[in-house]
């Protein structure tokens, strides 16, 4: 049994040499048809690698998070997406009382609901109407950051809340962070003017702090605002509403009290949601599929087309074999290695090319849009890339191994 399993494996590595010797004869004699094949796999494999890569980049952005928080309270229906970002899903109600509530745990040195909104803000110098990521939340009293953008100047707590009643002092006061300032031309003490039906208050510009929330075009615009205020704007004071609480503390045992503090909710830690790369929507997973099927189709048509070509142009070469002893299985398993060592070349190349794009895309994307990196080079790329060969080498293969075994070797050597 070993001896037939040793003649076996022999064969095969012989038929595998052999098809690597007559490829780079052909490499020597006749390379037009294969350095086509070789370009025309590379180019598809270049460029799903350069956009599956822009594609990480668009997922990368990070959940939302504070300096310390470890864990968040979520709707148990929203998306990982609806946390980075509202998104219209479900949302806690109460949460101010429930915060309280939570941060009155002695383990429990900081506790606040987050709302999250896109807002209508008006261009201080040209009165363009621009829009920003409001972040609503209860003014930490030791000014800790969130998400790296400072707090000091925001008043603590929440004054306009008022045990509900949202008749409390209205401070108006915003942290903007750096990329707010850029786009809307903010700086500390600029009225931010706000496209708003529910209430026609004003907002002044507190502080214009580093940090924000980041993807791969940059900083996201992101103001700081009082949680109730934000409330009001948005007309979401009714059932005192936001998208998640977030929990400070350094004692892991307080997961298990958060998670019956809202019906049909999850608490996420830290190190679970913010570690894992998320996106506001199916884009990055649309582009990534695009590129995959875009490269096997003009990947398969490259290698079906111009390696059939060949198969016909070495009808002679392929008859000799027949004649020597070559079974029809023997010259079909040698027909789809070199198909498939072929596309395997132009895989790599491909690669090689498509890293080129990935660096290309983010250079490009910092001269042209002061953006840091717009695609992402990440190592499971490359495994990514021989698979992807490998299935149009397997599926290209199809067809210059069915014109193989139509050759007719008594036919061939006759004329």
């Amino acid at each position: 049994m070993n001896g037939k399993r040793a003649i076996w494996l022999r064969r095969r590595a012989g038929h595998v040499s052999l098809a690597v010797r007559r490829i780079i004869g052909r490499f020597r004699i006749a390379p037009q048809r294969v350095l086509l094949t070789v370009l025309g796999v590379a180019i598809a494999v270049g460029l799903m690698v350069t956009v599956t890569g822009v594609s990480l980049g668009l997922a990368s952005q990070s959940v939302v998070q504070s300096d310390g928080v470890d864990f968040w309270i979520v709707p148990e229906e929203s998306s990982v997406s609806s946390i980075a970002i509202s998104t219209d899903s479900l949302q806690l109600g109460d949460v101010h009382d429930v915060s309280a509530r939570i941060e009155a745990d002695d383990r429990v040195p900081y506790s606040t609901p987050v709302l999250l909104e896109l807002l209508p803000v008006r261009d201080e110098v040209t009165g363009d109407r621009k829009y920003v990521l409001a972040v609503g939340i209860i003014a930490p009293a030791d000014g800790r950051p969130f998400n790296g953008v400072s707090t000091v100047a925001l008043t603590p707590g929440d004054p306009h809340y008022a045990n509900g009643q949202y008749d409390g002092p209205w401070t108006g006061q915003v942290v903007a962070n750096d990329a707010t300032a850029r786009l809307a031309n903010f700086s500390t003490g600029s009225t931010m003017a706000v496209d708003s039906r529910e209430t026609n208050r004003s907002f002044t510009v507190a502080n214009v702090s580093q940090g924000g929330f980041s993807n791969a075009a940059g900083t996201v615009p992101v103001v700081v605002v009082h949680l109730s205020e934000l409330q009001e704007l948005t007309g979401e004071t009714a059932g005192d509403q936001a998208d998640q609480i977030l929990v400070s503390t350094t004692d892991p045992t307080v997961e298990s009290s958060l998670e019956g503090v809202y019906p049909q909710t999850t608490v996420v830690k830290r190190d679970g949601l913010s570690a894992q790369e998320v996106s506001t929507s199916n884009l990055p997973l649309a582009v990534a599929l695009s590129a995959f099927v875009s490269a096997v189709v003009v990947g398969v048509l490259f290698v079906t087309t111009l390696m059939g070509l060949e198969v016909s142009a070495d009808r002679r070469q392929l008859a000799t074999l027949a004649a020597i002893g070559y079974s029809n299985r023997a010259r079909s398993t040698l027909v789809a290695v070199e198909t498939v060592v072929v596309a395997a070349i132009g895989g790599v190349v491909g690669l090689g090319v498509g890293v080129l794009g990935i660096v290309g895309a983010n250079h490009l994307g910092t001269v042209t849009f002061g953006v840091g990196a717009v695609a992402m080079l990440d190592p499971r790329l490359t495994v990514y890339a021989l698979v992807v060969t490998s299935v149009i080498g397997v599926l290209g293969a199809a067809y210059p191994v069915l014109l193989s075994r139509r050759t007719d070797a008594l036919e061939v050597l006759s004329r």
